[in-house]
């Protein structure tokens, strides 16, 4: 009974979500369309009208750990379902994306990502998309903010494992710039897939910087360490054992 119960919290909670994305896209637009900071202002507001709603229908509670980034840096953060994404903008000041090409045909959504900054990559062209990734994040015309990027290239479930892409390396050599890794338990309660949202305490966390300045391989390495083992503390916390397999305890 319970888990009904919580099922049809989530479902108009789900519902109203994407209610909200409507209305505030169609308030926000008109001061989008002439100054880039509408667009922030839009996205920022319906990121915390969503953190917000799900504390009080779903009793799932998000919270944002560590030094929020507000230089332009490259933000690598593992990626579980909607809400780190969800959670990372409600705090970001100037938020854009390396996001899949699909999306650009999204309603609502697409408009607003292209109106920020963010880039468009086609993964089924790997050469192409490295090459058009590059030229579309160093044009000089590229808005300033902190680029997000998912290391691991997609959503990645909490029991799952996947490896890290070398497209987080690439941008962060020919950027230049320090690289915030962030950690987060998020699909602990909000899966990839379904209407199910589980009460809790959702968490983003941002890690230490990673300077600019390292080689390919001892960047990725340490990024890899210190994403998933902080994400593996923090799903420990929640009450979920996110360890490989082969390393837990009998």
């Amino acid at each position: 009974m319970s888990y009904a119960i919580q099922w049809l919290r989530s479902l108009f909670f789900v519902a109203q979500m994407y209610l909200m994305m409507a209305v505030l896209a169609v308030f926000f637009t008109p001061w989008a369309i002439f100054d880039r900071s509408g667009a922030y202002a839009g996205v920022r507001t319906y990121c915390r009208w969503v953190r917000w709603t799900a504390g009080w229908m779903c009793g799932l509670r998000s919270e944002v750990r560590g030094i929020v980034p507000t230089d332009e840096v490259l933000v690598a953060s593992k990626h579980q379902s909607f809400f780190d994404i969800i959670i990372i903008v409600s705090v970001l000041p100037k938020p854009k994306f390396i996001m899949k090409a699909s999306l650009r045909r999204a309603p609502i959504l697409g408009w607003y990502a292209k109106r920020i900054g963010c880039i468009a990559v086609d993964r089924g062209k790997r050469a192409e998309a490295m090459r058009q990734m590059i030229r579309d994040v160093t044009r000089g015309d590229a808005p300033a903010g902190q680029l997000i990027i998912y290391p691991q290239g997609t959503r990645v479930a909490p029991d799952a494992t996947k490896p890290y892409k070398i497209g987080t390396a690439v941008l962060y050599r020919e950027t230049g710039q320090d690289c915030v890794p962030a950690a987060t338990n998020v699909g602990v309660f909000w899966p990839r897939t379904g209407i199910y949202r589980k009460p809790g305490l959702a968490v983003v966390e941002f890690l230490e910087p990673i300077r600019a300045g390292l080689n390919n391989s001892s960047f990725m390495a340490q990024l890899e360490d210190v994403v998933e083992s902080r994400s593996i503390a923090l799903m420990a916390e929640a009450g979920f054992d996110a360890r490989p397999v082969e390393k837990r305890a009998d």
